[in-house]
């Protein structure tokens, strides 16, 4: 067997595993691979796809929204529209969907650059959240809506919300964890913009929590609204569990 075909032959091995895990199978494979390709990836593989997962990304994105609005007005007839925005908010943000593709194991099957292997791409939340989202868009361009729909929920939403600690209407965890340190009579948290990265369509924001000199949790968000209340919910956990075991 030539290189080509066993190469070829590992990487039909790969996804077919990935499919498996992901609970669909694709008619037109290539759309999984291009999926799972990151922009460094073409820099130096000359067996990667033309393109890169960035507009799959973008398409997905939507797809989710959409989904998850859908989800929830389905679910929760009773709601008003600011329970709703805030329930979406949650369902669809940078820490739901990188759980999501943390759970699914998506790291291990990114195509990389030298570069972003060797910085630990395949951990990076920001990657993981694209490529998830590129899975999406690759699920509905091969099968439709309906085979998205099926995906999302048992991926995403269906966990999300089995595994909350209270409402999803609830999600401000900024003030939850002013409120937590208040009480305790710990001054007042600060949120700090670590680092700003990528195009301006694209943005992310790294923000970290302090508290009386001490960085309490650090996390990213495609705004600096999303990355602050992560950090939050991060920190207030981390607070939570060192209290519960004095």
């Amino acid at each position: 067997m030539s290189k080509e075909l066993g190469t070829a032959s590992k990487t039909g091995e790969k996804l077919a595993r990935l499919e498996e895990t992901l609970g669909y199978q694709f008619g037109r494979p290539e759309l999984l691979e291009l999926a799972l390709t990151h922009r460094s990836a073409r820099q130096r593989d000359l067996d990667a796809p033309a393109e890169d997962n960035e507009r799959l990304e973008f398409f997905g994105d939507r797809v989710l929204g959409l989904i998850a609005s859908e989800y929830l007005v389905q679910t929760y007839p009773d709601w008003d529209a600011g329970k709703l925005s805030k329930a979406h908010s949650r369902l669809v943000s940078g820490a739901a969907v990188r759980s999501a593709a943390q759970a699914l194991d998506l790291g291990r099957y990114l195509r990389l650059g030298r570069g972003e292997e060797m910085t630990g791409g395949r951990e990076k939340q920001s990657l993981l959240a694209d490529a998830y989202e590129a899975v999406i868009a690759a699920i509905y361009l091969d099968g439709g809506i309906e085979a998205a729909r099926s995906f999302i929920r048992r991926s995403l939403l269906d966990p999300a919300i089995l595994h909350s600690d209270q409402p999803l209407h609830l999600s401000d965890y900024k003030s939850a964890l002013q409120e937590w340190v208040q009480q305790h009579a710990r001054g007042r948290v600060e949120y700090r913009i670590e680092r700003e990265s990528g195009p301006d369509h694209r943005k992310l924001f790294e923000v970290e929590a302090w508290l009386n000199g001490e960085r309490l949790a650090a996390s990213e968000g495609r705004s600096k609204k999303e990355a602050e209340q992560s950090a939050a919910r991060q920190a207030l956990a981390s607070l939570l569990a060192t209290s519960n075991r004095k």
